[in-house]
């Protein structure tokens, strides 16, 4: 187990080494860009593409799941689809990093866009109001793209 331990430190839980990992701060993705740039530039793209309401979460010390959503309002489905596009294209550009996976395109009322410590969501107002994820991370704080540096 000690072999598959990348960073952080080891930790003993009952009689079993574990890593741990540091969550005050983001982490970097394989190519070593860091995840505040990668939500930075997502939040960017969306709000060239019109997007209302765009926030980011950090979620560093909350969550291992990932450091970072970003959230943004697509006024229909077609703009939702547009704000992911331009998000594809310009986190590609400026940070060469691609989804690993991206969920909702079909109905594109939450678009889902997920780059591992970084998790884009574009919502329709519908649909965000329904999920409230700024609630339910209601602990984390919340960034308006011109606060987030």
């Amino acid at each position: 187990m000690t072999d598959q331990i990348i960073s952080g430190e080891q930790e003993k839980l009952h009689g079993t080494e574990v890593a741990s990992v540091d969550r005050s701060a983001a982490s970097a993705s394989s190519l070593g860009i860091d995840a505040k740039e990668v939500a930075r530039v997502a939040a960017l793209a969306a709000d060239d593409k019109i997007a209302e309401d765009v926030r980011i979460i950090d979620l560093t010390e909350l969550s291992d799941v990932c450091d970072y959503f970003v959230i943004a309002t697509g006024l229909n489905n077609r703009q939702t689809d547009a704000i992911v596009d331009e998000v594809e294209e310009k986190v590609a550009d400026a940070c060469r990093e691609h989804p690993f996976s991206i969920e909702g395109r079909e109905e594109r009322t939450w678009i889902l866009m997920d780059y591992g410590s970084v998790v884009v969501h574009v919502f329709t107002p519908e649909a965000r109001e329904h999920y409230r994820l700024e609630k339910l991370w209601g602990d984390a704080p919340v960034y308006m793209l011109e606060d987030f540096s």
